[in-house]
């Protein structure tokens, strides 16, 4: 009998991330067998039905790894009620349904990885895995050493107390009028590198995703997609 945790099933399935999964499932939207499913619930992948919303759950037969150019104006979701555009719109040719790993704000463009295997997705967005994610940054004023450091060594964008994990910074271009940054972080907090930038009085005025992990936006142009070599997603994977 092929046993195995709901969670994890749900992902692999591309319904959500296994933490998303076990929100539904808490929800009490996921059900087994016309029964409401619970945390810890396993099952039988070849015989039990799960729905999910009442919609039956169906394992993904093909699996699809992507990197989209996301232009500015997009929101990173597959559909959105106040009719704002969505990534969803630029990869309706993929041939099958595919979900962003992790997101970029709507005024926010560059690479955005998508996929409808959950595991992978999991695995690249997993906190312990700290992929480093690489900037274009363009801010509105001149930057100064302290400014950097601080960006570098970590700052509370929350007000939590939590620091921002220690970050990459180099100077591109500087001026009295702007300054354009390459900025590399190895976590993946809301907003973070505009929150970080409003900490030491930086203004971001453009905001570009040119590398995730060792995979490169290249010349993709903005809005275009293109599928993953197996050797990309195995070294996004093994990261």
């Amino acid at each position: 009998m092929a046993q195995e945790r709901l969670q994890k099933y749900l992902s692999e399935c591309s319904v959500a991330s296994r933490r998303k999964s076990e929100e539904l499932i808490k929800a009490g939207k996921v059900k087994v067998n016309g029964r409401v499913a619970q945390i810890g619930d396993k099952i039988d992948t070849k015989k039990d039905t799960v729905t999910v919303n009442g919609k039956k759950v169906v394992a993904v037969k093909q699996k699809y790894y992507i990197m989209l150019n996301k232009p500015r104006g997009y929101v990173t979701t597959m559909s959105d009620e106040l009719g704002r555009k969505c990534v969803a719109e630029l990869v309706q040719d993929v041939g099958a349904v595919v979900y962003p790993v992790g997101r970029l704000d709507r005024d926010s463009e560059g690479l955005l990885l998508l996929t409808n295997d959950g595991e992978f997705a999991n695995a690249v967005m997993h906190p312990r895995k700290h992929v480093p994610k690489t900037y274009r940054v363009t801010v509105r004023s001149n930057i100064n050493d302290a400014q950097i450091e601080k960006l570098e060594n970590g700052i509370d964008i929350d007000g939590d107390g939590r620091e921002t994990l220690p970050a990459s910074v180099r100077v591109i271009e500087k001026s009295a009028a702007r300054s354009v940054l390459e900025i590399t972080i190895f976590e993946g907090r809301n907003r973070q590198i505009r929150k970080m930038c409003e900490s030491v009085s930086l203004e971001v005025i453009r905001l570009k995703r040119n590398a995730v992990g060792s995979i490169k936006l290249g010349m993709l142009q903005p809005g275009k997609w293109r599928e993953l070599t197996d050797d990309e997603v195995h070294k996004l994977q093994s990261q």
